[in-house]
C-alpha cells in the first residue's frame, strides 16, 4: 500500500513539474512558422471568407487594428 501511495506521489509531481517551464522570447519564432497555420491556401481562405460574408450578410472583423476608441 506505501508502494501505491509513493508511486502516485511521484506520477503527481511528476505531471504538475512539466508544464512550469516559460518559452523565451527567442524561442516563440519557432511557435509562429507559417507551417503551423491553419489555412495553407490563400486563395481559398479568402473564397471561404466570401461565401461566408455572403451568407451572414456581414463583412470586417479579421486582420484590422485598432481598439474600438476611434484613433486610427
Amino acid at each position: 500500500m506505501k508502494l501505491v501511495i509513493a508511486l502516485s506521489t511521484l506520477l503527481l509531481l511528476a505531471t504538475t513539474a512539466c508544464g512550469r517551464m516559460a518559452v523565451r522570447a527567442n524561442e516563440k519564432e519557432h511557435l509562429a512558422d507559417p507551417v503551423m497555420a491553419f489555412d495553407e491556401d490563400g486563395q481559398e481562405a479568402a473564397a471561404d471568407d466570401h461565401i461566408l460574408t455572403n451568407r451572414e450578410g456581414a463583412a470586417g472583423g479579421r486582420g484590422t487594428t485598432g481598439g474600438g476608441c476611434g484613433c486610427n
